[in-house]
């Protein structure tokens, strides 16, 4: 009887479907595990890293294979282990890092560097276009690498976040790299930046009223030097003066006006940024011999080839030289004294993009199906067409084979 019972309840539950029944979960379309690599960075002692290990545990969360080079954050303060625990595999050879589909770096690979990397790879980095050979950009097209630069890469309303970042970065930065050339310590004038009772203060002078501009001349007014910012761009300087909140001079660059000030200055700050292209020249050779001795110029903008007509190309380890006198500080990479501050920066900016990447199904989708994306690729296609490209680097135009900020 209780059998009977049984059974007959087995029936009704069947036919009003009262047992739970199996479904497969359903998975998001376009979803693709993306395989990272991230190498040592070899060049113009740059101690910046794209990702944090912090960074790496999300993505590595999220079914990411992350490739670290052992001690690639070591000078930014991160270790091996800190990497490992976050999901990362550590691998003892550049080679074994550059390898990956997708290669994160901050400084433009070398050429050797360019030999290991895989056809058909990606590679995010700065680019550096303006400081690049022919040989350089035909090692690229040789392996068809998507170059993404990131320095041209635009956001969602149109802004430029890592550009946005590092100039903030720069800003802060440059003040104290001011501060130091000028000491005695640094055989330089033997100057604070700003002044105290019955001393006139420091008097700088900034070329561009962008993000650098605006968080240079914010440091140096705190620290109570006389500031002068110039800028061929009405609103910028006028979103300067209100950002700021002082009363600070402001003015186009006219040769005149530009040039007394130059000759008056103590510290010069070059951070004009090219929009098209590689930067025009702001500051002449002449206007740079006729400034003070021992005066100062941090040419921020040289990583676009500069704006000032006397700077060279230097590195953190032999930073300045002297020409008329005047000491020069042309690093590109002047972030990279804030190495682990700037890396965070970059995990803020590039972990959302490759998980979104990774969710469209690809880099190649990324490009096409997100409009804002492709407005910073295009940018870089805006200053430097396909024939003029050709025309700069000598290469035929069925050899462009442009997808991204610089597709080769």
């Amino acid at each position: 009887m209780g059998d009977q019972y049984k059974s007959g309840f087995k029936e009704l539950a069947k036919e009003q479907a009262l047992y739970p029944q199996e479904q497969l979960l359903k998975v998001k379309e376009g979803s693709k595990s993306l395989n990272m690599g991230i190498p040592c960075e070899i060049s113009m002692q740059e101690n910046r890293l794209m990702l944090t290990p912090e960074a790496i545990a999300v993505l590595s969360s999220n079914g990411h294979e992350i490739v670290v080079e052992a001690k690639a954050g070591a000078s930014s303060k991160f270790t091996d282990n800190e990497f490992s625990e976050a999901g990362a595999k550590i691998v003892y050879s550049a080679k074994e890092a550059l390898e990956a589909n997708i290669i994160l770096k901050v400084e433009p690979p070398t050429l050797d560097e360019i030999e290991m990397i895989k056809p058909g790879s990606t590679l995010i980095s700065a680019l550096q276009l303006g400081n690049q050979t022919p040989e350089y950009i035909q090692a690229l097209n040789k392996k068809k690498i998507t170059a993404i630069a990131f320095e041209f890469l635009e956001d969602k309303v149109g802004g430029m976040p890592v550009v946005r970042a590092m100039s903030e970065i720069a800003g802060n930065t440059v003040m104290s790299i001011a501060s130091h050339y000028l000491s005695s310590v640094a055989n330089g004038k033997g100057m604070i930046i700003g002044g105290i009772t019955g001393v006139p203060p420091t008097k700088v002078v900034i070329l561009g009223a962008g993000t650098v501009g605006e968080y240079a001349a914010r440091a140096a007014i705190g620290l109570g030097a006389q500031v002068q910012v110039f800028d061929n761009q009405l609103y910028k300087l006028r979103r300067i003066k209100h950002a700021l909140g002082h009363q600070v001079y402001t003015s186009t660059m006219d040769i005149s006006t530009l040039g007394e000030s130059l000759e008056n200055a103590d510290v010069v700050i070059g951070a004009v940024r090219a929009e098209k292209g590689t930067n025009r020249m702001i500051v002449t050779e002449e206007m740079v011999a006729n400034m003070k001795e021992e005066s100062i110029i941090i040419d921020v903008s040289i990583d676009q080839g500069g704006c000032i007509e006397t700077s060279e190309l230097t590195s953190l380890k032999n930073p300045v030289f002297r020409k008329y006198n005047v000491i020069h500080y042309c690093v590109p990479n002047i972030a990279s004294r804030v190495a682990r501050t700037a890396t965070t920066a970059f995990s803020n900016i590039f972990t959302p993009i490759l998980l979104q990447t990774a969710d469209v199904g690809g880099i190649n989708e990324m490009i096409f199906h997100h409009r804002w994306f492709m407005r910073g690729v295009y940018t870089y296609h805006g200053s430097l067409t396909n024939a003029a490209i050709g025309k700069k680097f000598n290469l035929k135009f069925r050899d462009l084979n442009l997808l991204m900020a610089a597709r080769f």
